[in-house]
């Protein structure tokens, strides 16, 4: 074989190496996950993270599912806009609900339990009920943020106008007791997921006011998959507790199980924060 023709050989088993590889990776489906703000994982710990739920969703649908981590809320809102995501996880809650009403994705299962805004004040505040911190100083997660929405949204409900209020916004939510240790604020607002309400006895604070719970972490898909795959991937998730492997899975991605049943309450949540 001349140089020429065995060149062409190796040109013509690149192209196709190339072209298979590129099918084959168009096959694989993409879970991306989103923590938000309060995630500290690099992209390896995600994908060891979470790899066992895409598998999960890989056994539904008979396919491989690979996890790739959104670090940026841009890239989370581009991919679904684009569609570059056959399926999203992601908190704060706002952002799966906006690919839902915006870009077509369809609703999977959200997070047990579902997400709260808990108002809290020090132990030995003089506060009773939420009525009472009407003109007092508020402490709460930065203005943009969901869960300063999710808080602003539950007070407006109770007759509470923050934008009529003394508020201290701050940027970390671990943030929002110190202001109250340190007296620079009476009452806050924190996620009840987050690390300060994890240890609300522990550091000296009392929840003065547990808002309506809203669906937590939810995951979605992309509007290709048909009804009949979303039941056979929400089969899947429901069945993980009585599982081999189950319950460590869930454990590991910090939830107690998945509730398919929220998909109305889905659709509600930005008329509700938005109201």
């Amino acid at each position: 074989m001349s140089f020429l023709r065995m060149g062409g050989a190796l040109c013509l088993s690149a192209f196709l190496t190339f072209f298979g590889n590129a099918a084959h990776a168009q096959a694989q489906l993409i879970l991306a996950i989103s923590e938000g703000t309060s995630g500290g994982l690099d992209h390896a710990q995600v994908i060891a993270k979470y790899q066992d739920l895409a598998n999960t969703l890989g056994t539904a649908l008979k396919t491989k599912v690979s996890v790739v981590f959104a670090r940026e809320f841009s890239t989370l809102e581009n991919g679904m806009k684009e569609g570059r995501f056959d399926f999203v996880m992601a908190r704060p809650s706002d952002y799966p609900a906006r690919g839902m009403r915006d870009n077509g994705y369809h609703f999977v299962a959200s997070a047990k339990p579902d997400g709260q805004c808990l108002i809290i004040v020090p132990q030995q505040s003089p506060l009773k009920k939420l009525e009472d911190a009407r003109g007092k100083r508020f402490v709460m997660p930065e203005q943009v943020s969901y869960m300063s929405r999710f808080c602003r949204a539950e007070l407006r409900d109770h007759g509470i106008d923050l934008a009529k209020e003394n508020v201290q916004y701050v940027r970390e939510q671990a943030a929002v007791p110190f202001y109250m240790v340190n007296n620079f604020a009476d009452v806050g607002g924190v996620a009840s997921y987050s690390g300060p309400a994890k240890k609300l006895d522990k550091d000296g604070f009392r929840i003065l006011h547990g808002s309506v719970t809203q669906p937590y972490f939810p995951l979605v898909a992309h509007a290709k998959f048909k009804p009949e795959q979303l039941k056979a991937i929400q089969r899947e998730l429901e069945s993980l507790p009585d599982k081999p492997g189950g319950p460590e899975l869930l454990k590991r991605i910090g939830i107690a199980g998945f509730d398919t049943g929220s998909e109305s309450r889905m659709k509600e949540l930005l008329t509700w924060l938005e109201k």
